[in-house]
Protein backbone atom coordinates (compact mmCIF):
# COMPACT_ATOMS: atom_id res chain seq x y z
CA UNK A 1 0.00 0.00 0.00
CA UNK A 2 1.42 3.47 -0.82
CA UNK A 3 1.17 6.05 1.79
CA UNK A 4 1.16 9.73 0.61
CA UNK A 5 2.71 12.28 3.55
CA UNK A 6 -0.52 13.91 3.83
CA UNK A 7 -1.01 10.23 5.80
CA UNK A 8 1.59 11.77 8.61
CA UNK A 9 2.52 15.36 8.18
CA UNK A 10 -0.81 16.47 10.36
CA UNK A 11 -1.52 18.90 7.80
CA UNK A 12 1.88 19.78 6.87
CA UNK A 13 2.80 19.75 2.92
CA UNK A 14 6.47 18.57 3.09
CA UNK A 15 8.38 15.18 4.31
CA UNK A 16 9.52 14.79 8.01
CA UNK A 17 12.65 14.89 8.19
CA UNK A 18 14.76 12.19 10.08
CA UNK A 19 18.11 12.14 10.85
CA UNK A 20 19.90 8.62 10.51
CA UNK A 21 22.84 8.60 13.17
CA UNK A 22 26.17 7.19 11.14
CA UNK A 23 29.01 6.26 13.89
CA UNK A 24 30.84 4.70 11.09
CA UNK A 25 29.31 0.92 11.14
CA UNK A 26 26.61 -1.35 9.71
CA UNK A 27 24.88 -0.55 6.40
CA UNK A 28 22.29 1.99 7.02
CA UNK A 29 20.28 2.02 3.38
CA UNK A 30 17.72 -0.86 4.11
CA UNK A 31 16.81 1.88 7.30
CA UNK A 32 16.92 5.02 4.87
CA UNK A 33 14.88 2.89 2.46
CA UNK A 34 11.97 1.88 5.14
CA UNK A 35 11.70 5.42 5.64
CA UNK A 36 11.39 6.67 2.49
CA UNK A 37 8.88 3.98 1.80
CA UNK A 38 6.79 5.47 4.68
CA UNK A 39 6.70 8.86 3.03
CA UNK A 40 10.13 10.65 5.04
CA UNK A 41 12.86 12.52 4.10
CA UNK A 42 15.98 10.50 5.32
CA UNK A 43 19.52 11.81 5.66
CA UNK A 44 22.73 9.49 6.98
CA UNK A 45 23.99 12.12 9.97
CA UNK A 46 27.88 11.81 11.27
CA UNK A 47 28.16 15.35 12.52
CA UNK A 48 26.09 16.39 16.00
CA UNK A 49 25.47 20.10 15.05
CA UNK A 50 23.21 19.12 11.72
CA UNK A 51 20.93 17.69 14.09
CA UNK A 52 19.37 20.57 14.62
CA UNK A 53 17.80 20.84 10.82
CA UNK A 54 15.47 17.34 12.06
CA UNK A 55 12.77 16.07 13.00
CA UNK A 56 13.29 12.76 14.58
CA UNK A 57 16.21 10.72 15.26
CA UNK A 58 16.42 7.14 14.33
CA UNK A 59 19.63 5.20 15.97
CA UNK A 60 20.48 2.14 13.81
CA UNK A 61 23.64 0.03 15.52
CA UNK A 62 25.12 -3.09 15.10
CA UNK A 63 28.72 -4.53 16.49
CA UNK A 64 30.27 -3.81 19.62
CA UNK A 65 28.86 -1.58 22.08
CA UNK A 66 31.99 0.09 23.27
CA UNK A 67 33.18 0.68 19.70
CA UNK A 68 29.28 2.71 19.06
CA UNK A 69 30.30 4.90 22.09
CA UNK A 70 33.78 5.62 21.41
CA UNK A 71 32.68 6.46 17.50
CA UNK A 72 29.59 8.62 19.30
CA UNK A 73 32.06 10.76 21.42
CA UNK A 74 34.69 11.30 19.03
CA UNK A 75 31.51 12.88 16.99
CA UNK A 76 31.09 14.90 19.62
CA UNK A 77 27.14 12.99 18.86
CA UNK A 78 26.74 12.00 22.61
CA UNK A 79 26.17 15.10 23.73
CA UNK A 80 23.67 15.71 21.27
CA UNK A 81 21.72 12.62 21.28
CA UNK A 82 21.81 13.20 25.17
CA UNK A 83 20.41 16.67 24.54
CA UNK A 84 18.32 15.51 22.28
CA UNK A 85 16.16 12.86 24.22
CA UNK A 86 16.27 14.99 27.15
CA UNK A 87 14.28 17.92 25.12
CA UNK A 88 11.84 14.82 24.92
CA UNK A 89 12.70 15.46 20.93
CA UNK A 90 11.48 12.11 18.79
CA UNK A 91 13.99 9.43 18.98
CA UNK A 92 14.14 5.83 17.51
CA UNK A 93 16.99 3.34 18.73
CA UNK A 94 17.42 0.16 17.02
CA UNK A 95 19.84 -2.75 18.36
CA UNK A 96 22.80 -0.98 19.61
CA UNK A 97 20.61 2.32 19.39
CA UNK A 98 18.38 0.65 22.17
CA UNK A 99 21.67 -0.64 24.42
CA UNK A 100 23.50 2.17 24.25
CA UNK A 101 21.18 4.71 26.01
CA UNK A 102 22.11 2.71 29.72
CA UNK A 103 24.89 3.12 31.81
CA UNK A 104 26.76 0.41 31.01
CA UNK A 105 27.75 -3.17 29.35
CA UNK A 106 29.08 -6.25 30.16
CA UNK A 107 30.62 -6.45 26.72
CA UNK A 108 34.65 -5.58 27.56
CA UNK A 109 32.68 -3.50 30.35
CA UNK A 110 31.44 -1.14 27.82
CA UNK A 111 30.35 2.29 28.89
CA UNK A 112 26.91 3.81 27.41
CA UNK A 113 25.44 7.27 27.09
CA UNK A 114 24.14 6.47 30.72
CA UNK A 115 20.63 8.24 30.06
CA UNK A 116 18.35 5.42 31.65
CA UNK A 117 19.94 3.81 34.76
CA UNK A 118 20.61 -0.16 33.82
CA UNK A 119 23.10 -2.43 32.13
CA UNK A 120 23.66 -4.35 29.39
CA UNK A 121 23.71 -8.52 29.78
CA UNK A 122 24.68 -11.07 27.75
CA UNK A 123 22.28 -14.36 27.36
CA UNK A 124 23.28 -16.87 29.15
CA UNK A 125 20.78 -19.81 28.44
CA UNK A 126 20.33 -23.44 28.15
CA UNK A 127 22.04 -24.76 25.27
CA UNK A 128 19.01 -25.85 23.26
CA UNK A 129 19.15 -21.84 22.77
CA UNK A 130 21.51 -20.70 19.85
CA UNK A 131 23.69 -17.16 20.51
CA UNK A 132 23.19 -14.76 18.85
CA UNK A 133 19.30 -14.67 19.21
CA UNK A 134 18.37 -14.62 15.51
CA UNK A 135 15.04 -14.78 13.65
CA UNK A 136 11.60 -14.18 14.58
CA UNK A 137 10.07 -14.22 17.66
CA UNK A 138 6.83 -12.27 19.37
CA UNK A 139 7.36 -9.11 21.17
CA UNK A 140 4.25 -8.45 23.13
CA UNK A 141 3.47 -4.93 24.15
CA UNK A 142 3.28 -3.58 27.93
CA UNK A 143 2.45 0.12 26.96
CA UNK A 144 -0.87 -0.05 25.27
CA UNK A 145 -1.16 4.15 25.18
CA UNK A 146 2.59 4.34 23.32
CA UNK A 147 1.99 5.95 19.66
CA UNK A 148 5.14 3.73 18.37
CA UNK A 149 2.43 0.89 18.30
CA UNK A 150 -0.58 2.05 16.91
CA UNK A 151 -2.38 -0.45 15.18
CA UNK A 152 -0.06 -2.95 16.60
CA UNK A 153 -1.73 -5.78 18.66
CA UNK A 154 -0.62 -5.63 21.92
CA UNK A 155 -0.56 -9.51 22.35
CA UNK A 156 2.35 -9.83 20.17
CA UNK A 157 3.74 -9.11 16.59
CA UNK A 158 6.73 -10.80 15.21
CA UNK A 159 9.96 -9.22 14.44
CA UNK A 160 13.57 -9.50 13.36
CA UNK A 161 15.88 -9.87 15.99
CA UNK A 162 20.07 -10.26 15.65
CA UNK A 163 21.54 -10.14 19.49
CA UNK A 164 23.71 -11.79 21.93
CA UNK A 165 23.12 -8.64 24.32
CA UNK A 166 19.61 -7.60 26.28
CA UNK A 167 19.25 -4.56 28.22
CA UNK A 168 17.77 -4.59 31.58
CA UNK A 169 16.52 -1.23 32.79
CA UNK A 170 16.07 -0.45 36.53
CA UNK A 171 12.93 1.16 35.75
CA UNK A 172 10.25 -1.13 35.17
CA UNK A 173 7.74 1.92 34.14
CA UNK A 174 10.60 2.02 31.11
CA UNK A 175 9.20 -1.17 29.76
CA UNK A 176 7.41 -1.03 25.72
CA UNK A 177 7.87 -4.85 25.04
CA UNK A 178 8.90 -7.74 26.36
CA UNK A 179 10.38 -10.97 24.06
CA UNK A 180 10.56 -14.52 25.34
CA UNK A 181 13.58 -16.36 24.92
CA UNK A 182 14.77 -19.07 27.38
CA UNK A 183 12.83 -16.47 29.69
CA UNK A 184 11.60 -12.67 29.05
CA UNK A 185 13.87 -10.11 28.46
CA UNK A 186 13.12 -6.43 27.36
CA UNK A 187 13.13 -5.64 23.62
CA UNK A 188 11.82 -2.04 23.81
CA UNK A 189 11.45 0.85 25.83
CA UNK A 190 9.49 4.06 25.52
CA UNK A 191 9.31 7.40 27.51
CA UNK A 192 8.01 10.31 26.29
CA UNK A 193 9.19 10.66 22.70
CA UNK A 194 11.91 8.05 22.84
CA UNK A 195 11.67 4.91 21.72
CA UNK A 196 14.11 2.10 21.12
CA UNK A 197 13.89 -1.85 20.13
CA UNK A 198 16.27 -4.62 19.82
CA UNK A 199 14.64 -5.79 17.06
CA UNK A 200 15.15 -4.53 13.77
CA UNK A 201 11.92 -2.73 12.06
CA UNK A 202 13.58 -2.41 8.62
CA UNK A 203 14.02 -6.10 8.69
CA UNK A 204 10.30 -6.94 9.88
CA UNK A 205 8.21 -6.24 6.62
CA UNK A 206 5.15 -4.84 7.43
CA UNK A 207 5.26 -4.72 11.17
CA UNK A 208 8.24 -3.36 10.87
CA UNK A 209 7.11 -0.44 8.38
CA UNK A 210 3.78 0.30 10.19
CA UNK A 211 6.42 1.04 13.11
CA UNK A 212 8.61 3.36 11.61
CA UNK A 213 4.98 4.78 10.11
CA UNK A 214 4.10 5.42 13.75
CA UNK A 215 7.56 7.47 14.42
CA UNK A 216 7.43 9.62 11.50
CA UNK A 217 3.81 10.60 12.97
CA UNK A 218 5.16 11.29 16.20
CA UNK A 219 7.95 13.30 14.87
CA UNK A 220 5.41 14.82 12.35
CA UNK A 221 3.17 15.73 15.67
CA UNK A 222 6.85 16.93 17.41
CA UNK A 223 8.25 19.18 14.17
CA UNK A 224 10.43 22.21 15.39
CA UNK A 225 11.59 22.35 12.14
CA UNK A 226 10.28 25.14 9.58
CA UNK A 227 11.09 24.93 6.02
Amino acid sequence: MHHTMSDFTSGRDFPVKVAVIDYGMGNLRSVCKALEHEGARPEIVTEAAALDDFDGVVFPGQGALGDCAAGLKAAGMDEALKAWIEDDRPYLGVCLGLQVLFESSEENDSLGLGIFPGRVFRFRLPPEFKIPHMGWNSAEFRQAECPLVRELSLDGEYFYFVHSYYVAPEDPSLVLCETDYGGMFVSGIARGNCFATQFHPEKSQEKGLRLYRNFISVAARNSRVLD
